[in-house]
């Protein structure tokens, strides 16, 4: 794995002629802020070597350099689930890579289902902690310490400064943010009511089939983290209705210009 890392990695290198600083993970149709970015080069997933290929409707597939807030970023336009087939290191696989390019931060974004009663479809929450959920962990087998070590703390997962500057962000842009846990899923079933029900009780306020495994693998190699989901659906009593990824790809889609205004924004003053 590291040395299949390491040659996508330079064969990446070879193709591109810039130095990315901060990587940018875009989750089910969340792509609208690649728009905002000025591209310098794009490279369809399938012609990367050893790199998985996005089966998901709403994933593009394009790994998408260039500039953003004045930063020179790499953008995932798609991104991998472990319900797609792929195992651990296959869904975390383009963060290793990433980190190889140079980056220096992380960002996040993904469709949520909120459990929280006060949230509604369309809110933005800052991802402040996670519960992970899934049936396995991408730290499984051989730790390589050239990566990080073999038990890495979890105590401060999310970049609590540019989680301040993001609310700050927000403010100043009258946009409502929430703040809360969000719980990762295996997927690809959407929750009945009694799991909602049970995500309450033990403490998330979101619910999702991504992002914990990219952020324990970006957390093991020290890079500072930042996350968002988009509530595109409720699992909370009583509002709990009947969902589609369609419906998830749409309401993520009305609501992405506030987070992709807070994203450029935030990366501009890092």
């Amino acid at each position: 794995m590291l040395e299949q890392i390491k040659s996508t990695a330079a064969f990446i290198q070879s193709k591109i002629s810039i130095q990315p600083e901060i990587g940018i993970i875009l989750g089910t149709g969340l792509g609208g802020l690649v728009k905002e970015i000025t591209i310098k080069h794009s490279i369809n997933y399938e012609d990367i070597p050893n790199f998985p290929v996005s089966t998901v409707e709403g994933h593009s597939g394009k790994l998408i350099f260039g500039e953003l807030g004045g930063k020179n970023v790499v953008a995932m336009q798609g991104r991998f689930h472990y319900y797609e087939g792929y195992d651990m290191k296959q869904v975390t696989f383009p963060v290793r890579v990433m980190k190889c390019l140079g980056i220096q931060k992380l960002f996040v974004s993904n469709a949520a289902g909120g459990v929280n009663a006060n949230f509604e479809i369309g809110d933005l929450m800052i991802i402040n902690d996670h519960i992970n959920m899934f049936p396995s962990n991408p730290l499984i087998g051989k730790n390589i310490p050239e990566w990080g070590p073999r038990f890495p703390d979890m105590s401060d997962v999310y970049d609590k400064n540019i989680i301040e500057k993001a609310k700050k962000i927000a403010a100043k842009n009258n946009i409502n943010v929430q703040e809360g846990v969000y719980l990762g899923l295996s997927g690809p079933t959407f929750e009945t009511p009694a799991e909602y029900k049970f995500i309450q009780i033990i403490g998330a306020d979101a619910v999702g089939m991504s992002t914990v495994p990219e952020i324990i693998v970006a957390r093991h190699m020290s890079i500072p983290c930042f996350a968002m989901s988009i509530i595109t659906d409720l699992g909370v009593a009583g509002r709990i209705v009947k969902v589609t990824h369609e419906d998830v790809i749409e309401a993520a889609a009305k609501a992405e210009i506030k987070m992709t205004l807070i994203m450029k924004e935030l990366i501009r003053e890092l």
